[in-house]
């Protein structure tokens, strides 16, 4: 699977990232990640398209065999007068039903969690890369962050090393 936002392949991939959860890598350890369509309704394709959208504190759950997005906040569209969305309603992922059936094993039996790390548009349809994860220790955050200092201060000592050659 081509990430969202990896870099050169994006343009011809006809994929444009338009949000991220970026924290949800600082709490999450990521297993898998899956890609899925969204069900949306009237204006919120137009608010999607034009970025108006917050994946902070979402997630997904399994109910009744069908996947559903909980607490992404999709602002209401402008022009979109009485017709417009409820912002926070659950939204319906479009998977089939073998990885539904899978994820749904996954969070009940072994302590997992399904989040959402980006919402994307590739060949002008709406995605959602999800994240089956499970969440950090206050310990692993604490490593993860000493490693990006130590990486950062190696990187700076090199760039100095660097001018002075």
């Amino acid at each position: 699977m081509i990430s969202p936002g990896s870099g050169k392949g994006d343009k011809a991939a006809g994929v444009k990232v338009l949000a991220k959860n970026r924290k949800a890598r600082h709490l999450y350890n990521i297993v898998e990640t899956f890609e899925s369509g969204i069900a949306l309704h009237g204006t919120e394709v137009k608010s999607v398209r034009d970025a108006r959208v917050n994946l902070k504190d979402s997630y997904a759950r399994v109910e009744n065999g069908e996947l559903f997005l909980y607490n992404m906040h999709i602002s209401p569209y402008e022009h979109g007068n009485r017709f417009n969305h409820e912002p926070l309603r659950p939204r319906k992922l479009l998977m089939h039903r073998r990885e539904i059936n899978r994820l749904g094993g996954y969070v009940q039996e072994k302590g997992f969690t399904l989040v959402p790390l980006s919402l994307y548009l590739r060949r002008g349809r709406v995605k959602v890369e999800l994240a089956l994860a499970r969440g950090k220790r206050d310990y692993d955050k604490r490593q993860d962050i000493a490693a990006r200092d130590a990486k950062r201060e190696m990187e700076r000592a090199f760039k100095e090393r660097q001018q002075y050659n």
